[in-house]
């Protein structure tokens, strides 16, 4: 009796089995869907062989089944779950190796200063600078301004003049932005092609223009937007009170302080109201509504622009006219027309003088001539002095040694006193020439302003100095002669207080009291 072949299918276990094969090296698919079934597990009824769990045990491992053959699919045939499960993950397979494989490109290189940069970056550094070039920008002399869009306000532009229309100046602001400024912010209108150094303050839709301010430049109107600080404007004066003048910009209250006002103190500042000046902005705030202005600024601005003007054509010896502004104990200050010189007391008369308001008065006009000039500091000193009428000139010709002058005691000193000869000449009594007797006091003798007569004795004109001598002019005393109306007169001076005091009292000490030496056994 022949026994038919045993195909795969016929040869399964009696019972249903689950074993665990060995795991494949690499993992694989069959390791993540978990261990392997062996037999059939549904499809045969309970206790017949392959069918449940009666009568079975488990099943040897001898390792992996080999793969179970397919049956051709039909045409239009769906596929089954298991296909779909197994297509899908071998989709994730792949992705997932790809993945792997783009992770492998090897070291990033490190970037070099020196080498060229990448076409998107040259790209992206040529959209940003537009016409300009890299030199200008790291030298500072232009500021690149946004080639699209509109320019922040704030922002502070180097603008080239591009054309000049009316009252409108129309500058180029970097790329297709533009600006335009009022001509009136300038004391001479610029030409086309003039770099300006200008301040967006804001952005005019219509026209698609920038409105733009130049720094130092005048403000014509009223917006806030245009009154920064630094700028100059036109304000009206309408009221003046004890702190300062009320103004008007355009269609904005100001305030200048008093201070503020002139380069000197003004006594009665009403004489300002309903004038026009010219101010520089010193505080703008619009949200408090703040609004200070200056005069003296712009006062100090031209005072110092004619100064240097004045300093390059000021020469020493010069004759110059010029108003006394103020006078102090030292001298008195002139100005010149935009710049200050100093008057000493000593450069004011040939004759001495206590006070220079002796001579001089604040606000009279003098002609002065310039004694000297310090470029470095600024400083000019002034001389109402005519070296042509000099009083030591020929002063030897004109008060020889031995006349007798007659004049008044102008200073006295502990060394003596000086009389006037002449104006601007004064000559020196020594102390010991006052008189024949000896004379301990120089105020005992003589008083300021008293008239004596002096002879003189030295005349030295280098050195501005004459020696005179009163007891010249009186007869000396005659010792042997008996008659007293014919002997000189002598000098009556007040006694002299005794240095060291006359003691009262009764001395200490003397040969009539004891010693004290008996209080210690010693017998004297």
């Amino acid at each position: 009796m022949s026994t038919a072949p045993t195909s795969p299918e016929n040869s399964a276990p009696p019972a249903a089995e689950t074993a665990t094969p060995a795991t494949p090296a690499g993992g694989g698919d069959e390791a993540k869907r978990g261990p392997i079934k062996v037999g059939r597990t549904s499809g045969a009824p309970s206790g017949q062989p392959g069918g449940g769990q009666q009568g079975g045990g488990q099943r040897r491992d001898r390792g992996p089944r080999p793969p179970k053959p397919q049956r051709p699919r039909r045409e239009g045939e769906p596929q089954s779950a298991n296909e779909r499960e197994d297509s899908e993950e071998a989709a994730l397979d792949a992705a997932a190796e790809q993945q792997r494989q783009a992770g492998r490109r090897g070291p990033v290189p490190v970037p070099n200063r020196r080498g060229p940069l990448s076409a998107e970056l040259e790209a992206e550094l040529k959209e940003a600078l537009g016409d300009l070039s890299i030199e200008d920008v790291v030298s500072g002399k232009t500021s690149p301004a946004p080639s699209a869009g509109r320019v922040e306000n704030e922002t502070q532009v180097r603008a080239a003049v591009i054309e000049v229309h009316g009252d409108n100046i129309f500058v180029s602001l970097g790329g297709k932005n533009q600006g335009v400024v009022s001509v009136r912010n300038f004391e001479t209108p610029p030409a086309v092609g003039d770099i300006l150094e200008v301040t967006v303050t804001g952005f005019n839709a219509e026209d698609d223009l920038h409105e733009v301010n130049v720094a130092g430049g005048k403000v014509v109107g009223g917006d806030w937007t245009n009154l920064i600080e630094g700028s100059i404007v036109e304000a009206k004066v309408t009221a003046a009170n004890t702190g300062g003048l009320e103004c008007t910009v355009g269609g904005a209250r100001a305030f200048i302080p008093a201070s503020q006002v002139s380069l000197f103190r003004t006594e009665n500042l009403a004489d300002y109201v309903d004038q026009k000046l010219v101010c520089v902005v010193t505080e703008a705030n619009e949200r408090r509504g703040n609004l200070v202005l200056s005069r003296r600024g712009i006062l100090e601005r031209e005072k110092e622009e004619s100064k240097k003007k004045l300093l390059g054509e000021l020469e020493a010896g010069q004759l110059r006219e010029g108003i006394v502004r103020k006078i102090q104990d030292f001298g008195a200050f002139v100005d010149l027309g935009g710049v200050d010189g100093l008057i000493h007391i000593s450069q004011m008369s040939w004759e001495r003088i206590k006070h220079p308001s002796e001579i001089l008065k604040e606000g009279q006009k003098i002609r002065v001539r310039v004694d000297k000039i310090d470029l470095e500091s600024g400083k000019i000193g002034l001389s109402l002095k005519n070296p042509e009428e000099h009083p030591w000139t020929g002063i030897e010709q004109r008060f020889p040694v031995g006349t007798i002058i007659r004049g008044p005691v102008t200073r006295l000193a502990s060394f003596g006193c000086f009389v006037k000869i002449a104006p601007g000449v004064e000559g020196m009594v020594h102390i010991s020439e006052l008189a024949h007797n000896r004379v301990y006091a120089v105020q005992n003798v003589v008083k300021e302003g008293q008239e004596v007569e002096a002879k003189i004795l030295a005349v030295d004109a280098d050195a501005q100095r004459i020696a005179l001598s009163m007891k010249a002019t009186i007869q000396p005393p005659q010792k042997e002669n008996t008659k007293k109306e014919e002997a000189a007169p002598v000098v009556e001076e007040p006694v002299r207080a005794p240095i060291v005091p006359k003691r009262e009292g009764e001395l200490k000490g003397g040969t009539k009291r004891k010693a004290g030496g008996e209080k210690f056994g010693l017998n004297w």
